[in-house]
């Protein structure tokens, strides 16, 4: 940091295995790609090579290599999973792991209809020589899984080896754990939780107002997904308290009490906004 303040929440040192950031990219250019390691690299956990774009990304072994020298750890999207398996190439698509040496890969089933059993076969399989991360969730809006069915799948792909399991958003942010106007499916999400190990889950969050809802419920170390590249800095703020939306959730009382001594009545409403979020 540039400098110090107190009452900021304490972020883990990378490698990290909570309060993950993954960037989405989606055909950045090695310059862009230098740009965004220079300005937030360290704040960047993984990097997902968005749906299908290592397919059609001009020097991907060189932006793969930018990344993992800056301590990113780089995975293509679970489509580009999803668009081997519809061809039963599965075997060439472990060549493409080798191939670019990414130690890290997604089992997804969003675009295509996937066995469950299969897909932890695929889980257990990949995770013979490599980390896996697998999705759950649909892709498509008005598809309706109920949380009964997202708990067991959590489960039991957690059981055949993935590290974590992401909770589909989409880039978006209306489909899965989100209603289509952006909002979060509040009683999903709670039900979810109260069987599945928060840390184990990667939130898709593309939206401020996602991330500022997860960041309230579960704290400064949620894992986070899906996030813009530009918006990386900003939500490591929202993360530290260090934006309006999370202002207050890790100032002491006395402090807050203080604002509202000097400031009247808008400080007041500030702190019961804050009492609301404990």
């Amino acid at each position: 940091m540039n400098f110090k303040l107190t009452h900021i929440p304490k972020r883990p040192e990378k490698p990290r295995d909570k309060g993950i950031t993954m960037v989405m990219d989606k055909g950045l250019s090695l310059r862009q790609a230098e740009d965004l390691i220079e300005s937030a690299g360290n704040n960047i956990d993984l990097l997902k090579l968005g749906f299908g774009t290592s397919y059609v990304t001009n020097n991907l072994a060189e932006k793969i290599k930018l990344y993992e020298q800056a301590n990113i750890r780089v995975y293509p999207g679970g489509t580009l999973f999803e668009a081997f398996v519809a061809r039963k190439k599965f075997n060439e698509y472990r060549k493409f792991l080798d191939k670019y040496q990414l130690e890290l890969c997604e089992v997804s089933d969003g675009s295509i209809v996937l066995e469950h059993n299969e897909k932890c076969e695929f889980i257990k399989k990949l995770g013979e020589d490599r980390t896996v991360m697998s999705e759950v969730g649909s892709k498509e809006q008005g598809i309706l899984i109920s949380p009964g069915k997202w708990i067991k799948m959590m489960q039991r792909e957690l059981e055949a080896g993935s590290w974590k399991v992401i909770a589909e958003g989409r880039e978006s942010g209306s489909v899965g754990i989100f209603r289509p106007n952006g909002a979060p499916h509040t009683l999903l999400i709670n039900k979810i939780i109260a069987k599945v190990d928060a840390e184990k889950i990667l939130w898709e969050a593309p939206e401020k107002k996602q991330q500022v809802w997860f960041i309230n419920l579960f704290g400064a170390n949620v894992n986070l997904g899906n996030i813009a590249p530009h918006d990386v800095v900003p939500l490591e703020c929202l993360r530290l308290g260090l934006r309006g939306d999370t202002f207050f959730n890790y100032l002491p009382d006395k402090i807050v009490d203080d604002l509202q001594n000097q400031e009247g009545e808008s400080a007041k409403i500030r702190k019961e906004q804050k009492q609301k979020l404990s």
